[in-house]
């Protein structure tokens, strides 16, 4: 735990210093929380890619919560709102599902460039360092490069790799995957898929066939749909969000470089919006560097 403090201090210091540097003045020779410090306020949460509907919706409850208490509680109050935001949404299903039948199947999507291939690797990584059995299936076979990236960040991991050759059929890729983790005991099975567009809707359509066929050689598969993020690309991976929820119905967000971004605050537009939970963050390039998600630490983060 320590280290995920230390490294998400590290990753969320220019979405902090966007936040904390505006309230600071903000507290300045006030005494209440007047129309021009909540102008402010929403102008400093706004910044973080926080989104106007989530900004005025925080803003309105901490504005309800002090209810005649020292309108220098709003601090404090802004926090607890925050992390209660995220709490809700984490508590239901922020932790990766349970199988009865392994292998536990997770299905990763995500456009082009946002780090999809590299968090495939740290997954890997993240359950071979609790010993289980991990193998992944290259499914982005539009992408020659793809399965050689693939493949190096398997061996990194310790995980096998299932792979044909480029221009394949996907979902027989994905299909072959779950297949060797069957009949090889294998603990998880993870499943690459092109960076497409999501833009692109016969692509989607080709996401769709996956998880059928995903379905097929295990009924109750996948268990998981990540979707990939990068949190530089704030209120547009809102967007991406919404398009692959709709398309495959994601159960849960990877958002990756937290570490170059001021726009930590969209893990609240969509928690808010999806209600879909963030389940891991990626906070640099290595491969120890992912972990799962913690509100606590989270906000604590933000706030330090």
């Amino acid at each position: 735990m320590a280290g995920l403090v230390s490294k998400l201090w590290e990753g969320l210091s220019r979405t902090r210093s966007s936040l904390m540097d505006g309230l600071v003045r903000m507290l300045s020779g006030r005494s209440r929380l007047d129309d021009e410090a909540l102008e402010l306020l929403e102008e400093r949460l706004i910044a973080t890619d926080m989104g106007v509907d989530t900004a005025l919706s925080v803003i309105e409850v901490v504005q309800k919560q002090l209810n005649g208490r020292s309108e220098m509680q709003w601090l404090a109050l802004l926090k607890q709102e925050l992390l209660a935001r995220l709490q809700k949404v984490h508590q239901n299903n922020g932790r990766l599902k349970a199988v009865d039948s392994p292998p536990l199947v997770i299905m990763v999507t995500g456009v082009n460039g946002v780090g999809k291939t590299t968090t495939i690797g740290k997954l890997a990584y993240y359950f071979t360092q609790q010993g289980k059995k991990v193998v992944v299936g290259a499914a982005d076979t539009f992408r020659a490069a793809a399965q050689e990236q693939l493949q190096i960040w398997a061996e990194r991991a310790g995980a096998g790799v299932v792979k044909n050759k480029p221009g394949a059929d996907p979902a027989s890729v994905a299909y072959d995957t779950i297949d060797a983790a069957v009949h090889r005991g294998m603990d998880v099975a993870i499943i690459d898929t092109a960076g497409r567009l999501h833009t692109k809707s016969n692509l989607m359509e080709e996401l769709k066939k996956i998880k059928r066929v995903i379905g097929r050689r295990k009924m109750d598969a996948p268990h998981e749909v990540l979707l990939v993020l990068d949190a530089t690309t704030g209120q547009n991976g809102l967007s991406q969000a919404r398009q692959f929820h709709e398309a495959v119905g994601i159960t849960g967000i990877v958002l990756t470089k937290l570490d170059g971004t001021a726009k930590g605050g969209i893990v609240f537009a969509i928690q808010q919006e999806l209600q879909v939970p963030v389940k891991f963050v990626g906070v640099g390039e290595k491969i120890t560097d992912l972990e799962p998600f913690n509100p606590e630490v989270y906000v604590e983060a933000l706030f330090a």
